[in-house]
């Protein structure tokens, strides 16, 4: 018998949360303004795992602003 592993295509926010180590209302924040791509499927929201990487790639790509 073949097991198969089944890896999540889409993430809920509370999962992305959770994987940034953020909470819940800072995620759903990002995804408000858009900073974190996402789509609204029924009443529920859904993000694509590249969708985090590049919110991630686009944070740690960025200049560091230093503030006097």
């Amino acid at each position: 018998m073949t097991m198969t592993v089944l890896t999540p295509k889409w993430h809920t926010t509370a999962e992305v949360a959770a994987m940034l180590g953020f909470g819940l209302s800072k995620t759903k924040m990002l995804v408000l303004t858009g900073e974190i791509r996402s789509v609204k499927i029924g009443r529920n929201r859904r993000i694509l795992p590249e969708w985090v990487d590049d919110y991630v790639q686009r944070v740690t790509s960025a200049p560091e602003v230093v503030s006097a």
